[in-house]
């Protein structure tokens, strides 16, 4: 090489030196970071996959922490209704004791109904300071709102679930495609029957003496009544004994009053109820029901709830889908004709948005209603509230013993029928969502550190390379500093 001006070998070194040594900066920030892309030069593509996958990390991150926190609030509420469970477990046995009334003195009876009040006081003092963050739990508060219910149609209304749209409200249609009905039998005047029909007055023949059977849900009676006796007056014993056997009776009279027989009815409706009444001794053919000569049952109501088939067990129609969770209480006229109602859903409920994404898929929400004393029971025995001293269904009167063991079993099946909801909502929605997203969570930050994430073993070996190509180049750029110096030579 003749030129000293230009050095293109010394050029030539600096360009690789330059590269190398920018090569290697780029091994140590890589190594000292963790990450494989510090900046969006280092991989476009890669930059933007990987930011991708951060956004779902961290929606997952956010679901996972909803989700439990869902799991702390639904169990802070199923403690407190396992405590209202206790409380009427011990309320139903002070009604059990208080009907012992051979073995029990006045003031006896007048403590155990202090001790239910004081019960029934614990009970609302439960439901109405159980909360969570602030938040009631027990009292109503997360419980869905209603527009358009029809009293006078639906009694009682429960929703334990719905998918509302945003902004929106959403309407429910109740039809009953078939009326309730209670287990009916019956026996018109006749002498073939027992009865007689002399006089304008059914009564049992003349030294006809009969002794029937009569069977319910609630419990079995025996009667005896001689010849002769009107069929009112059969039909008011009947009747008189309705809380222990279900089983009420009435008198069949023609468009001028005259009795032509008897009616056996159960006292509620629907399959669960049946009336059987069969003649020991004498004659009394009642006319044969469904289930034979001498019994018949009730019937359900059919109903559909926005067109989907419900289901019923007398008055009380159920449905669950995955929008629409609720138990409707139809009224006696309601569920024995063939009509329909219409109500809307506007919002409340439990609202949990367990999903990574913001939407109605990740958003699952549940009801929780009012566990007051006034709340808890049905409208067909009563409510709770109703047992304490001064209520309708107070255990002093020894009348009113039926009626208030039957409000608290109602009330014992409420509460355990709510902390089954939530305890399925917990375990089949929210845990199982919780499980899924923790492994997507996994998968999707071994994809993002796939991307992003130094590989030391690479790097390592990377870095080593670069080490040497940066000190070879130097020495090799020192080499090509001395080659201009080849020029004196030629000067002599």
């Amino acid at each position: 090489m003749s030129r000293i001006n230009t050095n293109v070998p010394a050029l030539q070194a600096i360009t690789k030196l330059i590269g190398n040594q920018a090569d290697l900066a780029t091994r140590l920030e890589r190594l000292s970071s963790g990450l494989r892309i510090n900046r969006g030069a280092d991989d476009p593509a890669g930059l933007i996959a990987s930011e991708s996958l951060r956004s779902e990390i961290r929606g997952i991150e956010a679901a996972i922490d909803n989700s439990t926190r869902a799991i702390n609030v639904i169990s802070t509420a199923d403690a407190a209704l396992g405590e209202v469970s206790k409380l009427l477990l011990e309320v139903k046995a002070l009604v059990n004791a208080s009907t012992n009334s051979g073995a029990l003195s006045d003031d006896e009876v007048q403590a155990n109904q202090l001790q239910i009040d004081s019960l029934l006081e614990s009970i609302n003092r439960i439901a109405n300071s159980t909360q969570f963050n602030t938040k009631k739990l027990l009292n109503g508060e997360l419980s869905y709102t209603v527009s358009g219910q029809n009293a006078a149609n639906l009694a009682r209304l429960q929703i334990f679930g719905a998918r509302i749209p945003t902004g929106q409200s959403l309407p429910v249609t109740v039809q009953v495609t078939q009326s309730a009905q209670t287990a009916t039998l019956n026996i018109a005047a006749g002498a073939a029957n027992g009865l007689s029909a002399a006089g304008g007055s059914a009564t049992l023949s003349a030294s006809n003496n009969v002794t029937l059977e009569v069977r319910g849900r609630l419990g079995t009676e025996v009667f005896t009544f001689t010849g002769g006796t009107d069929v009112s007056a059969i039909a008011a014993t009947v009747t008189s004994f309705s809380t222990l056997t279900g089983i009420s009776a009435t008198v069949t009279t023609t468009g001028g009053g005259s009795a032509t027989g008897l009616n056996f009815n159960s006292v509620g409706y629907g399959s669960d109820e049946f009336v059987s009444v069969r003649a020991i001794t004498g004659t009394f053919d009642v006319a044969p029901g469904d289930q034979g000569d001498t019994e018949d049952r009730g019937r359900d109501a059919g109903v559909l709830v926005n067109g989907q088939t419900a289901t019923v067990n007398g008055l009380i129609a159920r449905i669950r889908t995955s929008g629409l969770d609720i138990v409707a209480d139809l009224s006696q006229p309601f569920g024995t004709t063939l009509s329909t109602t219409t109500f809307g859903i506007t919002g409340g409920g439990a609202n949990f948005q367990i999903g990574p994404q913001v939407n109605s898929d990740g958003l699952v929400s549940i009801g929780i209603p009012s566990l007051t004393t006034s709340n808890l029971g049905n409208s067909t025995a009563g409510f709770l509230n109703s047992i304490g001293t001064g209520g309708p269904a107070n255990i002093t009167d020894s009348a009113n013993h039926p009626t208030a063991a039957a409000i608290v079993q109602a009330a014992i099946t409420q509460v355990a029928t709510l902390s089954g909801r939530l305890g399925g909502f917990q375990a089949n929605q929210i845990e199982t969502n919780l499980n899924s997203q923790r492994v997507a969570l996994e998968n999707v930050k071994a994809s993002e550190s796939t991307i992003r994430d130094t590989d030391y073993a690479t790097e390592v070996s990377n870095l080593t390379r670069a080490q040497i190509l940066v000190s070879a180049t130097t020495q090799i750029l020192g080499v090509a500093n001395q080659i201009p110096q080849n020029v004196l030579a030629l000067l002599g």
